[in-house]
């Protein structure tokens, strides 16, 4: 038998091929089917540019984006009876709970759920992409004890989820802005979501099963969860002025400080460097840096006494505060961009599949006597 190396958390070992993303950690890159994404955001791209890029290898030319636009627009509204089953749910629920729920009924409601023929996955992939933000949208909504929004006709997809969760057409920067952040957020090769959906996928169950599983291991503090920890840190430590006491006061005392660090980023994460600014202009536009100016401070500190750099969790999350959305919805929108990836993975593990079965090293006792239960 061939001799197996055991590696914790999987780390650095190799557990599928794929075509979708590629992340160089030496230089801090992240390519979507080759493209950078410093050239995606340069250029003006928008979001379902990148999702069609995801599932299709190509970006779309204006015929087929257009088409593609509409086919998504068209599956915005969710099955009256998801909506009912939101209404059973605890108000004061988590959100990613509450999504991860949603997301299993869907599946439950769909014509074609018991279809598992690429061709049908596809059509549920485009409902998925399409939907999640009305689920978010719509928990959001029910938290708050008001009634959903239906989607807008003619918003894409990060003007449309903005709408659905305030009732107000966002203006063109902040709906930029937010296209940018679902884009930086869109995939990012096997992280632990995206791994699990594959997991799930390869056992040849269905679409709406593999992408629970994906929504269950994204709401994981270590995952998904950061930028709400991110947040909470800022709000803790409230001033300029009690910044670098607050964070050498934390390293010091050996406190976890997320939103640092990666396990494939060996330089700045790319994503970070975005975030970064985005979080700066989005102060300057409220009125309010003072959040940026913590993460500044707080980053510098980190940066000189463990050498780590910031992940997209860090900036993400006074980016997103300052665009207004609840802390406790940070994550959510986390799969409102990362569904794009998700379902890009499954749609490959479908088209070549082989089931995900890894090995453990085991470290118990290898051979017993039994002894019967009278003698014990």
């Amino acid at each position: 038998m061939a001799e197996t190396q055991y590696s914790a958390g999987l780390e650095d070992v190799v557990a599928a091929t794929s075509e979708i993303c590629f992340i160089d950690g030496e230089e801090g890159r992240l390519v979507y089917r080759g493209y950078d994404i410093h050239d995606l955001v340069k250029g003006g791209c928008t979001f379902e540019e990148v999702i069609f890029l995801l599932w299709n290898g190509e970006l779309p030319t204006q015929a087929q984006l257009n088409e593609f636009n509409s086919t998504l627009r068209a599956e915005r509204a969710l099955n009256p009876k998801v909506l009912t089953a939101l209404k059973t749910l605890p108000a004061n629920g988590n959100a990613m709970e509450m999504l991860r729920t949603l997301v299993s009924v869907a599946g439950l409601y769909d014509e074609e759920d018991a279809d598992n023929s690429y061709e049908a996955s596809v059509r549920k992939a485009t409902r998925l992409v399409a939907q999640l933000p009305t689920m978010v949208a719509a928990i959001e909504r029910f938290k708050n004890g008001q009634e959903p929004i239906a989607p807008h006709a003619t918003l894409n997809l990060a003007g449309n989820f903005i709408y659905m969760l305030t009732g107000q057409e966002p203006d063109d920067f902040t709906n930029r802005s937010f296209e940018i952040a679902l884009i930086l957020h869109a995939d990012h090769e096997l992280n632990a979501s995206t791994f699990s959906a594959r997991v799930t996928a390869g056992t040849l169950s269905d679409i709406y099963s593999a992408i629970t599983s994906a929504v269950g291991t994204l709401k994981g503090p270590l995952h998904g969860g950061a930028n709400e920890q991110v947040m909470l840190m800022l709000k803790e430590i409230g001033t300029i002025e009690n910044a670098e006491t607050w964070i050498r006061n934390a390293l010091e005392s050996k406190r976890k400080i997320m939103g640092f660090g990666h396990r494939v980023y060996h330089t700045e994460d790319p994503r970070a460097t975005h975030l970064r600014k985005m979080s700066k202009e989005m102060g300057e536009r409220h009125g309010d840096t003072t959040y940026f100016e913590i993460s500044q401070v707080v980053e510098k500190v980190v940066k000189e006494l463990k050498q780590l750099n910031p992940n997209v969790d860090f900036y993400s999350a006074s980016t997103y505060y300052m665009m207004g959305f609840p802390i406790h919805l940070f994550t959510p929108i986390f799969a409102v961009s990362r569904i794009s990836g998700w379902t890009a993975h499954v749609l490959e593990q479908y088209r070549n599949n082989r089931l995900i079965r890894p090995r453990a090293e085991y470290e118990g006792i290898k051979r017993r006597a039994y002894v019967p239960l009278s003698e014990r």
